[in-house]
């Protein structure tokens, strides 16, 4: 058996109110629409999570609600909010379900997403993972507490702009 990681940086969003927390921004208008093209993708491709495992950002809470898809456990994470690439990793091997969703922020989500494949995608944008970037990720563990770094096997990578082109 196998373990399916979605990896996804929060959408776009927005700097419009100076005074507002970092992690209490919203999303733009393109971060809205980007959060339910990639939720597209992901149906389309039969790629739906079982767990859900994010920061707990206003931002990476909205893009979640966006994307408008339904999993089994839903966990919001204070040590996620803008993670080194081993904290991402310590997240993730306490996840309990087959195919899980990490939604998480730049630098760590790039780094992490470069550190835990084998080989990157061809993708020109991978290693600075764009706002809503999504890789898809295949381990060949039956439990996450197995995962170690460069075992992942990449199965697709997108960024929302090539979804709404």
């Amino acid at each position: 058996m196998s373990r399916i990681l979605i990896l996804t940086r929060h959408a776009k969003s927005s700097w419009d109110s100076p005074t507002l927390a970092d992690h209490d921004r919203l999303l733009t208008k393109r971060g809205r629409r980007s959060a339910k093209a990639i939720a597209g993708w992901l149906q389309g491709h039969g790629w739906l999570p079982d767990e859900v495992i994010s920061s707990t950002s206003a931002r990476t809470r909205e893009t979640w609600d966006r994307m408008g898809l339904r999993a089994d456990k839903i966990r919001f994470h204070p040590a996620l909010y803008h993670a080194a690439p081993r904290d991402i990793l310590v997240e993730l091997t306490g996840a309990t379900e087959q195919t899980v969703l990490m939604l998480g922020h730049n630098p760590g989500i790039a780094e992490f997403a470069s550190r835990i494949v084998q080989q990157p995608p061809p993708h020109p944008r991978f290693h600075d993972y764009p706002t809503c970037a999504t890789t898809v990720i295949k381990f060949p563990f039956d439990d996450w507490a197995d995962i170690q770094w460069n075992t992942g096997e990449v199965l697709d990578f997108v960024i929302p702009r090539e979804l709404l082109e």
